[in-house]
């Protein structure tokens, strides 16, 4: 293996349908990934990640531009770049006859490990992600997030160089997501890297090394979730309830806010005495709590990543 994990440069991908207009789903995106790195593709639906993930799997070529994986292009050799990589795609699901146990060791099987080594990998699996009271329940009886772990059960198990995970966790409740974040981390530990797209705030967070905006097929940003929440313009985010009208009056302490329903101000430390001043003969509510994803993310794209 030679090179970055994954690069890109100027990618596009366009969907023309007879009688619509086209439909540009990624325009121009370049970025990359380093080997032993857990990057994050950050958005809301449709912004381009799961498009983006497709073509870097093989599974969709590019309008235009390039994409390599471990100095393969992704387009004109797919052959080269498949043995490199594994994937948790976004609406995949075990096979209904197999259990998940039966799922992994199978899977592991056709990818050449042999029994001994797949037989371990899947019992480590199984484990990691809480599915041992499970592995022998044919996948047709699980639950949605039973059927994800073992989704994402499979895709660890085969301790790839490269994982392309696409909205891993969705449908899992908050004790197996954190399982499923430490199988992540232990497997770049081990020398994998990930990328994976999210429109979870506390995911991206908790799990990238580096992350990326995307919206409308475009990356509006890059870097750590530190260094994005730093371009805000502060540290504390102070929540004005009953502040409606008032947006104004605290424009000169930082970036503001208004959803229509409260006021919320960017403000650094200095300034938040003389804030509180002002709220309080306002006679509104004031509220203080550091910057957040959020706040980063609204302040990119416009609009919470949630919306529509």
């Amino acid at each position: 293996m030679t090179g970055e994990a994954l690069r890109s440069d100027a990618l596009r991908k366009v969907y023309a349908t007879r009688g619509a207009p086209p439909v540009e789903a990624l325009a121009g995106v370049s970025m990359e990934v380093r080997p032993g790195e857990r990057v994050a593709l950050l958005g809301r639906n449709g912004a381009g990640k799961t498009t983006f993930l497709r073509i870097a799997s093989t599974l969709l070529r590019p309008t235009s531009g390039t994409i390599e994986v471990f100095g393969h292009d992704a387009a004109r050799a797919p052959d080269k770049v498949r043995p490199y990589i594994a994937v948790v795609p976004q609406e995949g699901k075990p096979f209904f006859h197999l259990t998940p146990r039966e799922q992994i060791y199978t899977y592991l099987r056709a990818r050449g490990l042999g029994r001994e080594t797949a037989k371990a990998r899947t019992e480590e699996a199984l484990g990691r992600m809480g599915l041992l009271d499970f592995a022998d329940r044919l996948a047709i009886t699980l639950s949605g997030g039973q059927r994800q772990r073992t989704m994402v059960a499979t895709v660890v198990a085969t301790q790839a160089p490269l994982l392309f995970l696409d909205e891993p966790t969705i449908g899992m409740d908050p004790f197996a997501r954190r399982a499923v974040w430490e199988s992540f981390r232990t497997l770049t530990t081990r020398g994998s890297t990930i990328l994976l797209t999210t429109h979870y705030l506390d995911e991206a967070e908790a799990l990238s090394h580096r992350l990326y905006i995307i919206e409308s097929g475009r990356v509006l940003r890059s870097g750590t979730a530190e260094e994005l929440k730093r371009s805000v313009g502060g540290t504390l985010k102070v929540t004005l309830s009953g502040g409606n009208g008032l947006a104004e009056s605290f424009r000169s302490f930082g970036s503001v806010m208004d959803d229509g329903e409260q006021v919320t101000v960017i403000v650094n430390p200095e300034r938040l005495s003389e804030l509180m001043d002002l709220a309080l003969r306002s006679r509104v509510s004031a509220t203080v709590g550091p910057v957040t994803l959020e706040e980063a993310f609204l302040r990119v794209v416009g609009r919470s990543i949630n919306e529509d």
